[in-house]
């Protein structure tokens, strides 16, 4: 052992003497001494260097991140179990250990959805990867997309449907305000599409859509249904299969309380033929699901290298998803039902609005209150991060500046967190001079 590191250690000095050699010719002609270019030995094994810019002040000192309860549109704070996983030892993307908890993943993920869908799985990426993957796959150029747009997420669509070479339609409604299946199905008449998206729980406009129905109208004019549901699964009532949902998706950092980064998508078997019957390929290799179905064990074949999957945020969704089976379904639709109730119930005994007119039409997961004429929204929300660490988001689009949003979501999604942000609303609306009702301290 020791007589070989001496023989390398010989080999070594060998190669160098001869490239000190070959490097003084140069020497002659430039007038540069040969340690500048083959260095002195300490750079690093007589290879040529640059000058190196020093390290970022701020990477020699400890992160700074302050323990806050996020009470916006998302994400959410994760469950010590969701932390715990996302700081588990890295498996190889293709070991059998970590291909198994993808298999429970998709399980879990099955059962979020209620579906028995063979291709679903976890995109590699937010919840906007997630659309981006749904709008790739299904949309060919001069396909015809009828987007219902009441707020952001249908604006999102809209422009990726379009880059994907979409007739893009739209139905458009205030935010606020959601679709009928009349609205829907005149749409479907008027435009025949292929694809209609709508969003299930619309964050801007803080509605929930109800998609009853909206399933079978568009498989009865040959048209695909996909929805968006990040930020609604998990907490108010959702049968993909029993409604002809044909292909959804969600966010990791919402009700499953784990962080943004890979985002479950499920196709039906309609949905699955159109893609593998495209006339060209999807636009992105990344997001093209004939790829990510075989990665994901879903094709029946023996699983290829297609990327390298994001490992820890495998590892997170899972305990999320984990978390989500422990509580049940149906609990965790109580449990947002009953807290907004609690939430909506404070916001008015404090003398303010909610947005949403139609109680039926509001967002468990997350409410908007309109800002009273002459208070500054953000003067309010900063008071409530500066001394209360709560945070409270304002609004987004047209509703910029006009509402806030308040999100009880999976793990946040609990009476004290209700009774901390009302208080957290209270302080910061009486520190701008806003006389409100009453107090909120039960």
């Amino acid at each position: 052992m020791e007589t070989n590191i001496v023989l390398n250690a010989l080999k070594m000095a060998t190669c160098r003497r001869k490239l000190l050699r070959t490097v003084r010719l140069l020497h002659r002609m430039s007038g540069t001494t040969p340690e500048a270019i083959v260095g002195s030995g300490t750079e690093g094994r007589g290879v040529a260097t640059m000058p190196v810019t020093a390290p970022p002040d701020s990477l020699t000192k400890p992160m700074n991140f302050p323990l806050k309860t996020l009470m916006g549109p998302g994400p959410s704070n994760c469950p010590p179990r969701v932390l715990n996983a996302s700081a588990l030892p890295m498996l190889g993307h293709l070991h059998p250990e970590f291909t198994q908890i993808m298999d429970e993943v998709k399980a879990g993920i099955q059962y979020a959805f209620q579906t028995g869908n063979k291709w679903t799985l976890c995109v590699s990426a937010t919840g906007h990867g997630a659309m981006e993957a749904a709008a790739t796959n299904l949309v060919e150029e001069g396909d015809v997309a009828l987007v219902c747009e009441n707020g952001l997420w249908g604006q999102r669509f809209a422009d990726m449907a379009q880059r994907n070479g979409a007739v893009v339609v739209k139905l458009q409604k205030p935010m606020g305000t959601v679709f009928s299946l009349d609205e829907i199905e005149k749409g479907l008449t008027e435009h025949k599409p292929r694809v209609l998206f709508i969003t299930h729980g619309e964050s801007s406009g803080t509605t929930v859509q109800q998609l009853p129905g909206i399933g079978d109208l568009c498989h009865k004019h040959a048209c695909l249904l996909l929805v968006d549901s990040v930020a609604a699964m998990g907490g108010v009532p959702l049968f993909m299969d029993s409604w002809g949902i044909d292909v959804m998706y969600t966010g990791a950092q919402k009700v499953l309380s784990a962080p943004p980064g890979a985002s479950p998508i499920s196709f039906s078997d309609r949905a699955r033929q159109k893609v593998q019957s495209r006339k060209s390929p999807p636009r992105s290799y990344y997001f093209d699901m004939n790829h990510l179905a075989n990665y994901w064990g879903c094709d029946g074949e023996a699983r290829r290298y297609h990327h390298t999957g994001p490992i820890s945020s495998v590892y997170a969704i899972r305990e999320g998803l984990a978390r989500l089976a422990d509580v049940g379904l149906e609990k965790s639709w109580e449990i947002h039902s009953a807290c907004a109730k609690m939430l909506h119930n404070g916001i008015e005994e404090l003398g303010l609005e909610l947005f949403v007119k139609d109680e039926a039409a509001r967002l468990p997961c997350i409410t908007g209150v309109r800002v009273p004429e002459g208070v500054n929204w953000k003067q309010v929300s900063d008071l409530a991060m500066k001394d209360y660490r709560v945070e409270i988001s304002g609004g987004l689009g047209a509703m910029a500046g006009k509402i806030w949003r308040i999100g009880l979501m999976g793990y946040n999604c609990t009476p004290d967190n209700v009774r901390l942000v009302l208080r957290a609303l209270k302080h910061g609306l009486e520190q701008v001079g806003f006389k409100t009702r009453g107090g909120h301290e039960k």
